[in-house]
């Protein structure tokens, strides 16, 4: 449990690159999250080339780390695999949280950028990455090597815990 105590949101990276193999751990670890019936719905975009990069970065205000991360992966929902639709922010969450956690484990920085369900960032994405529309563009996240130590602050507040009822 300790990597999840060590896991913060890194929006400044440096210029070296993540290794092929540590992006396809980043995606394992992804693809091992619990989904709804199992139904594992998800599809990923791995992004390195800088222009495509930039225009992501350009998206919407928030996007701008995406410029300088080696690399974006594209959490997408792909719908013509799901029993469950309803479920599928669920499954992704789970699915995005595990890829920031390997990321951590790995000794990367990583943020995720919210598209989904904000329809004119998912839209620019569709359009900008021919996803086809039974998919779902649920997040950027970013990953690469961080420019700077994080401070990790615990957020444990017991205020915010019941026990049997409100």
């Amino acid at each position: 449990m300790s990597i999840i105590f060590k896991r913060h949101s890194v929006r400044k990276f440096t210029d070296e690159k993540v290794q092929d193999e540590i992006i396809e751990n980043l995606l394992k670890a992804g693809m091992q999250a619990p989904s709804a019936g199992n139904q594992q719905a998800w599809e990923f975009i791995v992004v390195s080339k800088a222009e495509d990069k930039l225009a992501i970065s350009r998206m919407h205000e928030f996007a701008k780390p995406a410029e300088k991360a080696s690399h974006l992966i594209i959490t997408l929902g792909n719908l013509n695999r799901t029993r469950f639709h309803r479920m599928i922010d669920q499954d992704l969450g789970a699915c995005n949280e595990n890829i920031l956690l390997q990321a951590t484990h790995e000794g990367l920085g990583a943020v995720w950028l919210g598209f989904h369900p904000i329809e004119d960032r998912t839209l620019k994405l569709k359009e900008y990455l021919n996803i086809p529309d039974y998919c779902i563009p649920f997040s950027v996240i970013c990953v690469g090597y961080p420019a700077a130590e994080g401070d990790v602050k615990l957020r444990y507040d017991e205020s915010r815990v019941h026990f049997d009822r409100y």
